[in-house]
């Protein structure tokens, strides 16, 4: 019942409802309460005041800007570009419309929707399916008690317009429990350039640990100026101390219990890792060479090429709120290029890799992949919840043709 009825109910009863006797009044009031929903006390209000003349305003109706098929492209794009959200998305679209137009019927006006949409716009567009993308994070990581007394805690700033100052974590895949050996992703991110470098680690061991970080030292297009740890033996330990010793590389950790001392990769955690293996437990060597794979070349490309970042700038209190400050969303790539202390030849070579790159087809070289993972998880996944104390042996062997179609 609309609010045009009842003014209209209310001027048909009005002058009925002053004439009538005090019992009439009563029958008419209970009737204006049935049929209008009023509250009584609201309703002998409304007949007892002078009758006013309400203007209804015409509604006026939406003028959608944007065509169904712009939002069915901005969709597509948003699934093989891994989710960003909607600032980061915009950032992405001048990135990505090269290679859309490859793949889409995009004419001008759809290009010129695409480049002139809001992020406030692309939130309200997209808002139904983001709802669906939500998961738990969880890890397990324990402090570790030796050489604590010789690595300082970081209780300074890094020089954060140098790159090469990166903060280090592990994340676990050990699936619903934590016995035996199982994969470990060992993260790492550059605070400057948000630049992040993943490598896959069969267990906690330490030589595997610092194998992995000189195998991500190798590849970094920048110098390694120093790393920063939680407490976890992995990093806690004589080897990587000494690694670090002999290359001149500040080595800091962050207070016990203090994950917010490691606020950088902790994030990556999330968006670089457990988003995209999940809570599965991986514990073979064949999944751990699948893994690596992806590491090294299409999930480095794609996350360090297509995917932008933002870095917060500044915390405004304004009352009892906090707004933050971000700046605008780039690449780590465009981070990397603007600055001067980096390798000239590594540089060329990622520009000239990024342009023959086409993110379409690398979203669904990377979900074929990991697809592989996870049906080479499940095969053992019967196995692994009857193990209970006994080790059970698997085929570790890997095949030449690892990722050809089967």
């Amino acid at each position: 019942m609309n609010l045009k009825f009842k003014m209209n109910y209310l001027k048909s009863i009005y002058q009925r409802y002053h004439k009538s006797i005090r019992q009439a009044k009563k029958k008419i009031l209970d009737e204006f309460c049935n049929v209008c929903n009023y509250n009584r006390k609201y309703a002998i209000w409304l007949l007892n005041n002078p009758l006013k003349e309400k203007k209804f305003k015409s509604t006026r109706k939406r003028i959608f800007i944007y065509s169904q098929e712009t939002i069915s492209i901005l969709e597509s794009i948003w699934e093989a570009s891994g989710y960003l959200w909607s600032q980061r998305l915009k950032a992405a679209l001048p990135l990505w419309l090269p290679w859309a137009k490859q793949k889409f019927n995009i004419t001008p006006k759809i290009e010129k929707q695409l480049i002139s949409i809001s992020s406030a716009q692309i939130d309200r567009r997209l808002r139904n399916k983001k709802n669906r993308k939500k998961k738990k994070i969880y890890g397990t990581t324990r402090p570790g008690t030796l050489l604590k007394h010789n690595i300082q805690i970081k209780t300074d700033n890094w020089d954060v317009n140098t790159p090469g100052f990166m903060e280090i974590d592990t994340v676990s895949h050990s699936g619903p429990s934590a016995e035996g050996d199982f994969i470990l992703s060992l993260n790492c991110t550059d605070i400057h350039t948000t630049w992040t470098e993943t490598r896959a680690v069969m267990g906690k061991g330490q030589i595997l640990t610092l194998d992995a970080i000189e195998d991500i030292k190798s590849s970094l297009p920048f110098i390694l100026r120093g790393i920063d740890s939680d407490n976890g033996s992995e990093f806690i330990n004589h080897h990587l101390k000494r690694f670090c010793d002999n290359n001149k590389i500040q080595f800091t950790r962050s207070r016990p219990y203090k994950k917010d001392d490691n606020a950088h990769i902790e994030q990556k955690n999330w968006t670089h890792v457990r988003k995209i293996f999940g809570y599965v437990r991986y514990d073979t060597k064949f999944v751990l060479n699948l893994m690596n794979d992806l590491y090294r070349n299409e999930l480095c490309w794609f996350q360090n090429f297509f995917q932008p970042s933002v870095k917060l700038l500044e915390k405004i209190h304004i009352g009892s709120k906090l707004k933050r400050v971000y700046d605008k969303p780039i690449t780590p790539l465009q981070r990397v290029c603007k600055c001067k202390n980096v390798n000239p030849v590594k540089i060329a070579e990622l520009k000239k890799l990024s342009l023959s790159l086409n993110p379409f087809e690398l979203s669904i070289t990377i979900d074929k992949k990991l697809s592989k993972i996870y049906d080479a998880a499940s095969k053992y996944r019967k196995i692994y919840k009857n193990f209970k104390s006994e080790p059970y042996v698997v085929n570790n062997s890997v095949p030449s043709n690892l990722w050809l179609d089967s």
